[in-house]
């Protein structure tokens, strides 16, 4: 399965993204995967759970823009399950980015809790590049974790930003080499698995709901503008010229 799911230490889960040859980046298959995961762990005796990418060049590329690009009310519904954009989430989420992060994979780490990165990571929210609306959850957590004008840079300058820059804005809390990183990032859960977990867990659905409920009183309002960018010439212009590669051009 693109999605794999190990116990590789007493009441720790591991989720490594697996889709290397576009940088693991998630179809909608893959995304419906991890909405149930998510599901699953959270009524399951696991105290802290580890998200990582499959090997060593990208943690998420976000969504796999190759394949169905529709957006229903239900396949919204497990988008937003699947990147925790509107839920509250009582387990706590670490994250080892190993490499590329950007699009759905930045507002993937925006519902994590703890950010680890490998010296090699970039960072970024490229959607207004290709003519796509960033509605995975970035629009709002992203200014409440960072602040709004490191907010405002990754999402309007679609920039890609290296990990000295994203532990420096407050996106990820340290570095680790590369050959260290998973074993760190597990040892950081192991040591939160230790703790009280009804305690924990107390903790982070309190903190959890308040971030999901900011982003849910703005979900109606984002869905129309996304969906006025997905029925624009730019939206059909700029995927177009991402499956190209080649430059966007707008009129």
């Amino acid at each position: 399965m693109p999605i794999h799911l190990a116990y590789p230490l007493p009441h720790v889960a591991l989720i490594t993204i697996d889709n290397p040859p576009k940088r693991n980046a998630m179809s909608r298959a893959m995304l419906t995967e991890l909405a149930g995961l998510w599901d699953s762990l959270e009524t399951s005796s696991t105290r802290c759970i580890v998200v990582t990418g499959a090997g060593d060049k990208a943690f998420n590329a976000g969504a796999d823009i190759s394949g169905d690009l529709s957006a229903s009310e239900d396949t919204a519904r497990v988008i937003n399950r699947a990147l925790l954009k509107t839920s509250a989430y009582s387990k706590p989420i670490v994250a080892a980015v190993n490499g590329v992060c950007a699009g759905g994979g930045v507002e993937l780490l925006l519902a994590t809790d703890i950010r680890l990165a490998a010296p090699h990571a970039r960072f970024g929210l490229p959607e207004v590049k290709w003519g796509i609306y960033p509605f995975g959850g970035a629009t709002a957590k992203l200014v409440q974790q960072i602040g709004y004008v490191h907010a405002m840079q990754l999402l309007l300058g679609a920039e890609m930003i290296d990990a000295e820059e994203a532990r420096r804005i407050d996106l990820i809390n340290r570095i680790v080499p590369a050959d260290q990183l998973l074993d760190a990032a597990l040892a950081v859960a192991a040591g939160i698995a230790a703790n009280s977990p009804i305690a924990v867990q107390a903790v982070k659905a309190h903190i959890s709901e308040g971030f999901a409920l900011a982003t849910l009183a703005r979900e109606a309002a984002e869905q129309l503008q996304g969906d006025r960018v997905r029925e624009s010439a730019d939206f059909a212009e700029g995927v177009s010229a991402f499956r190209a590669k080649r430059a966007p051009r707008y009129e």
